[in-house]
């Protein structure tokens, strides 16, 4: 292997990657996914669509998840930085409602494998950030779920300053809590 490294989480299933940059006074080359070296660290799953966004500071995105059609997530970021955060939903799971966060950036070029079945967020700590990531699954409309992402009983500690209000999408002010997912 030698060509990435993994880390495992504290919650069975997270993985962060950390790719080997090739450096020098040119600039660099990474080579950000290979099929082969996922498979030999344990992520075989087979990868049908790429997604990117587009952020500005302070913005928070989720936490979301599907619900039909769930999707194993390779997330990273191309441009700025995130605090990226998975929240685990996988029922008898004896991590359910715990997180994990991470900072990913265009810097550190660390990328986040997120299992099924987890709600996934990020708040944009850059003035601008880019985010990248391929799916197990295609788009479903209508199948996204998700969760107030300052759900107390879940406790995630967002890197927002004091007085700091995170830019919401209305979609995602209006999300409920673990608790009332776990009563649906």
């Amino acid at each position: 292997m030698g060509k990435i490294t993994v880390e495992t989480c504290d919650i069975e299933g997270l993985k962060v990657i950390t790719p080997t940059v090739h450096g020098d006074a040119r600039g660099y080359f990474v080579e950000t996914y290979n099929y082969n070296d996922y498979k030999e660290a344990g992520i075989g799953q087979v990868f049908v669509q790429d997604n990117q966004s587009s952020s500005v500071k302070n913005v928070l995105r989720g936490l979301h998840f599907q619900i039909n059609y769930p999707q194993d997530k390779l997330v990273r970021v191309i441009a700025g930085e995130v605090f990226d955060v998975a929240v685990d939903l996988r029922p008898g799971s004896a991590t359910y409602g715990k997180w994990h966060g991470v900072v990913l950036s265009a810097e550190n070029k660390k990328q986040f494998f997120i299992p099924k079945n987890f709600a996934h967020g990020f708040f944009v700590l850059s003035d601008y950030a880019e985010f990248a990531y391929k799916c197990t699954d295609f788009y479903h409309p209508g199948d996204e779920g998700g969760l107030m992402y300052n759900d107390p009983e879940i406790g995630i500690r967002w890197p927002i300053e004091p007085g700091q209000e995170p830019v919401l999408s209305d979609r995602d002010r209006k999300w409920g809590s673990i608790r009332e997912l776990s009563q649906n």
